[in-house]
């Protein structure tokens, strides 16, 4: 099989004839050994110097080949080993092999015997070997996909934003505030992972139909006529058909919280008049975190509103705007939007009267 030594290989046997004929065989195969007289001499060795196999003798003084076989099993996973015993016991052999060896070998045996369970045991730990650092790579390769997707998910959410922000007033700081208000309610709520992703990217695009309002009603700075208001509430639907037919779950909870999030719990919202459950949770959400925020915020017309009265006034709705569930998980994380308040501001802008 060639001079060059292939593999460490450590022989532990109590009888000294029997290590070192193993060791012979072994040899002339080219694999290069090490010698043990004894469980514990062996379990010393192994975590010094790097072992492709053990060829352990089952039946020894003190620590047997069983026990020390678990050990190695449990601590030196990528270690293959093959039992040796002079007893040919069926429920013995099943049982080394149910503890995790590669091969049993009864004495006396024959060199090529020898051989062939060596070179099957290192084969087999060269293919487990192999099949982990495959899947190993394969979940690094998957997770760098996933995020590089999720990073192209994200970008295009802030370029479309950004179109909106370009036509209206509102601040990036505002729906930066709005995508981490939504977040906290619906963590509040038992919402994990991509959900959880989904609601903070797409809570921002709540009103991004506001591309779609003529400049003359969506940048007058007075009070909108009963006809200029009809058409500001048309942005709920352009902004879904806009994000219609979407298949990423982020565009779709994207579209669903732009329709939506006008509406109220009593059904006296827009542009459809869904009540309760019948609206979308990522929309009823939204409602609550774009009118906290309205109203804790400056607009053309009046400066922010204190945050005891924007709560009274938020207490009055619910269960009529607010869907009492969402309303309640808001009060809990209430902390948490006094913390994004303060660390994302306006940078003096103000915005545009929220469309309630």
């Amino acid at each position: 099989m060639g001079n060059e030594p292939r593999h460490r290989i450590l022989v532990v046997d109590d009888e000294e004839f029997l290590r070192r004929l193993v060791a012979r065989y072994l040899s002339l195969d080219g694999y290069e050994c090490a010698l043990a007289a004894s469980g514990e001499e062996a379990w010393e060795m192994l975590p010094r110097e790097e072992y492709a196999l053990v060829v352990l003798d089952i039946t020894m003084p003190g620590m047997s080949g069983l026990e020390l076989l678990k050990k190695v099993h449990q601590s030196l996973p990528d270690t293959a080993v093959i039992m040796l015993t002079g007893v040919d016991d069926r429920p013995t052999a099943i049982y080394a092999l149910q503890l995790g060896a590669y091969g049993y070998i009864v004495k006396p045996f024959e060199a090529n015997e020898l051989a062939i369970n060596v070179a099957n045991a290192l084969e087999r730990r060269r293919l487990l070997i192999s099949s982990r650092f495959y899947e190993q790579n394969l979940g690094r390769k998957v997770a760098e996909r996933t995020a590089e997707v999720r990073a192209t998910q994200e970008e295009i959410t802030l370029r479309l934003v950004a179109a909106a922000e370009h036509r209206d007033e509102e601040t990036g700081a505002h729906v930066k505030r709005i995508g981490l208000y939504a977040s906290a309610i619906v963590a509040q709520l038992g919402w994990r992972g991509r959900a959880l992703e989904n609601m903070h990217l797409a809570a921002p695009m709540h009103d991004i139909g506001k591309i779609g309002i003529p400049d003359a009603v969506l940048r007058k700075p007075g009070k909108l006529t009963a006809e200029e208001f009809e058409i500001i509430k048309t942005h709920t639907v352009i902004g879904a058909n806009i994000l219609a037919g979407a298949t990423a779950s982020l565009l779709r909870m994207a579209g669903e919280i732009a329709l939506s999030h006008h509406e109220k719990w009593d059904g006296s919202g827009y542009p459809h008049g869904l009540a309760g459950e019948a609206i979308p949770l990522s929309a009823r959400t939204v409602a609550v975190a774009d009118v906290y925020d309205a109203m804790t915020h400056d607009r053309i017309y009046r400066p922010a509103i204190p945050e005891a009265q924007t709560l009274e006034v938020m207490r009055a709705g619910r269960g009529k705007h607010f869907a009492p569930a969402v309303f309640d998980a808001f009060l809990e994380v209430l902390s948490q939007f006094r913390k994004i308040h303060e660390e994302i501001s306006d940078g003096g802008n103000m915005e545009r009267p929220a469309v309630v």
